[in-house]
């Protein structure tokens, strides 16, 4: 008997099919389609379709749910709210397409590509900006000063 069973397991864990599929739902919110298995991609069409949902009521408690489905990622569901549904307007469902792909040639799976059904016009997903981290050493005073004027003298050659 299958009873309390829901949704696909994909051959996972709890926690790695959460964290499989937060990470398919946000590839397809940045890049605007996804090429993937058909289980996949029919796993989280519909949560797909209720995110987009959620996010269109535009109320606060809808965007703090949304943001607590994708694991605390702002910068995602920001993007989603000004760039995604602004596309949608009137649509109410189907917000997403899945076109079918021939099979993969290493084992045969089955392929899928998972699309917005409007032409969502996506520029780049702003990534965070990293911060390089200088290494600093505590050396001698004489060999701390001839390293300072090396980087000195190396600022002034490029701004030649």
């Amino acid at each position: 008997m299958r009873k309390m069973v829901f949704g696909k397991k994909l051959s996972r864990g709890r926690k790695s099919r959460e964290a499989l599929i937060r990470s398919l739902i946000t590839a397809l919110i940045k890049s605007g389609k996804i090429v993937t298995t058909k289980a996949k991609a029919k796993a989280i069409q519909g949560q797909v379709d209720k995110l987009v949902t959620l996010v269109k009521k535009g109320t606060l408690a809808s965007r703090r749910q949304a943001v607590a489905f994708l694991g605390n990622d702002r910068k995602t569901i920001n993007f989603m709210v000004s760039k995604v549904v602004s596309q949608f307007g009137d649509r109410k469902s189907g917000f997403t397409r899945l076109i079918h792909l021939p099979n993969r040639v290493g084992d045969m799976a089955e392929m899928s590509r998972l699309e917005w059904t409007d032409e969502v016009t996506i520029a780049k997903f702003e990534k965070p900006t990293k911060v390089k981290k200088v290494k600093t050493e505590v050396i001698d005073k004489k060999k701390k000063s001839k390293e300072v004027k090396a980087k000195v003298v190396k600022k002034e050659k490029k701004a030649k």
